[in-house]
């Protein structure tokens, strides 16, 4: 029979009455912690236990404590019997494997206990060799997983606990089958735990399947969100939106905000916008590489970049102390990532304030997500943004899928495939646009030492003195003669910049008269022209400058010598 543990008061717990590890309870102590969160009350017990757990809480309330402090305590008092992998957490996203691992990390600094986290977009030479050199604890994201299980780097047969991480998307269709070949794989008798902040009831019912008599943990009303968080509903005209969220950022004198859009092209389209207005901000999406996601949430969380506009990939695990405001730029369409967006704001007990800028397109989806957390939300007016007059609701075109979010019931088939068929039109246009204020590719010329190998070398010596780009710099090295894509490191003004480089021919070296021998780069737009003085060697032989063209898409900001 299933156990289901509901809300109970657990004000007067403390970590010491969970029968944790002393190892554990300093480690929690020094990061200032004396009262688990309800969930942590509940689960850390049942986990403890050798239950399977499903447990279900509002984003911000502690999840990934948990499970971690139990798993700590668990595995600190079990032999080891080799260096297999002994517990697993799988999560939906890089930014959430990352964190969840350094709490790993943070809570078992005084265990004799070993743990790494492997995802994609990264190399995979580092990680094998930290799996080869034994890993207690592994925080991965499906991809790389099995990656590295089908590469034969990885042995997961000794696993013993199993946590799926943000358990409704993993096993929602997009990673179900990830997790069935992961299932697979896995020792058959292990402990399972699943932790999300909501849980649909197909999902609890698929969930079930997959755990063995699972204790229920829910210790909020399902589907709720946190009660600290204060919302509201700006009604906005389609053509205005950007102009409102600058509006409301300067306004409101807002320093740090997280904007959601609902696809990758709006996020550039959207942080492009507000850093035209003076609004340092950066796009976060799943085509960024991951030193390109790392920056951003790097900068956005030392207050470096203002407003970080991300798509609902972000909504999952990305933990910033104190968040005071998240804006749904575009309302999603599933009602449970509306709740994982704001549940970025109001964590720990914070306050918070969640916005949604809603044009008549998007007022259905709307509707879904009050009735989805059982709560009117406040509607504030504002002045020359609402819609325009005679506006009415029109299809919303995500790729090849169109979407009807108005109110009442969608327009006939042919309207629909209409909206599709001219959104793919717009993209088109908006392409070949592109190209053409683009015109040809952009020209890199580097000025350097006098020949091709010296050129090499100053690329590899200069990048040293930066250690975290010297992956980078080993790459550039490796690739820097061949005729396809290489990466060029270059220390600039003590940064670091790195250019993706598509080389079009085998070119010469020059280093011009006044030039040192660092490596210069300086990243030429169409139409601009350079001039390089030409320089002979000591042995009076003649160079050319160095070319190479790059896609305009990859360019750097333009590097002066």
């Amino acid at each position: 029979m299933h156990q289901c543990r509901e809300t109970a008061p657990f004000n007067s717990m403390t970590f010491e009455e969970l029968n944790l590890a002393p190892a554990i309870l300093d480690a929690v102590r020094e990061q200032g912690y004396e009262t688990p969160t309800p969930v942590q009350a509940q689960a850390i017990p049942a986990v403890l236990s050798g239950a399977d757990v499903l447990a279900g809480a509002q984003t911000g309330t502690g999840k990934t404590a948990g499970f971690t402090l139990p798993i700590l305590h668990l595995l600190s008092q079990r032999e080891r019997k080799n260096n297999a992998v002994r517990a697993l957490i799988m999560t939906p996203t890089r930014e959430l494997a990352a964190q969840v691992e350094e709490s790993v990390r943070l809570y078992g600094k005084n265990l004799d206990l070993t743990s790494t986290v492997v995802f994609g977009g990264v190399g995979m030479n580092p990680q094998v060799k930290k799996l080869r050199a034994g890993v207690d604890i592994l925080v991965a994201t499906p991809g790389r997983l099995l990656d590295l299980v089908g590469q034969g780097a990885l042995d997961l047969s000794h696993v013993e606990i199993l946590v799926l991480d943000e358990a409704d998307r993993m096993l929602d269709m997009g990673f179900i089958h990830d997790v069935k070949k992961v299932l697979a794989i896995v020792p058959a008798h292990k402990q399972s735990l699943l932790f999300s902040a909501t849980f649909s009831d197909e999902i609890r019912q698929l969930a079930n399947n997959l755990l063995r008599d699972p204790q229920h943990i829910q210790v909020t009303p399902k589907n709720t969100t946190v009660q600290r968080i204060s919302q509201w509903i700006y009604p906005v005209g389609r053509s205005k939106k950007k102009e409102l969220l600058a509006h409301v950022i300067e306004a409101n004198n807002w320093s740090q905000v997280l904007v959601f859009t609902r696809t990758k092209f709006g996020a550039n389209h959207v942080a492009q916008f507000l850093s035209d207005k003076g609004i340092t901000a950066m796009a976060l999406h799943g085509n960024k590489s991951q030193a390109a996601r790392t920056q951003a949430l790097a900068g956005f969380k030392s207050g470096e970049v203002r407003a970080l506009v991300a798509t609902d990939i972000a909504a999952r695990g990305i933990d910033i102390d104190e968040l005071p405001h998240v804006v749904n730029y575009e309302i999603p369409n599933i009602s449970e990532d509306y709740v994982h967006r704001i549940g970025r704001t109001g964590r720990a007990g914070a306050s918070g304030e969640a916005v949604s800028l809603v044009c008549m397109d998007e007022e259905g989806f709307m509707q879904d997500v009050e009735r989805f957390i059982n709560q009117r939300i406040e509607v504030k007016i504002i002045d020359g943004f609402g819609p325009d007059e005679g506006e009415k609701a029109e299809p919303i075109a995500m790729g090849r899928q169109v979407l009807w979010g108005g109110i009442g019931k969608p327009p006939a088939r042919d309207v629909m495939a209409a909206a599709g068929k001219a959104a793919r039109g717009e993209m088109m246009q908006r392409i070949r646009e592109k190209k053409a204020t683009t015109g040809a590719p952009a020209m890199v010329v580097v000025a350097t030492v006098a020949d091709k190998a010296d050129a090499i070398k100053a690329v590899h010596q200069e990048a040293k003195a930066t250690a975290h780009v010297l992956k980078l710099a080993a790459k550039a090295r490796k690739h820097a003669t061949r005729t396809h894509a290489a990466t060029a490191v270059v220390a600039h003004n003590a940064m670091a910049q790195v250019v993706a480089v598509r080389a079009v021919k085998v070119v010469k070296v020059v280093k011009a008269s006044g030039q040192s021998a660092a490596t210069k780069l300086l990243v030429m737009h169409p139409g601009e022209t350079a001039v390089v003085p030409s320089a002979k060697t000591a042995s009076g032989a003649s160079h050319v400058t160095t070319a190479a063209r790059v896609s305009q898409t990859h360019c750097a900001p333009a590097l002066t010598p």
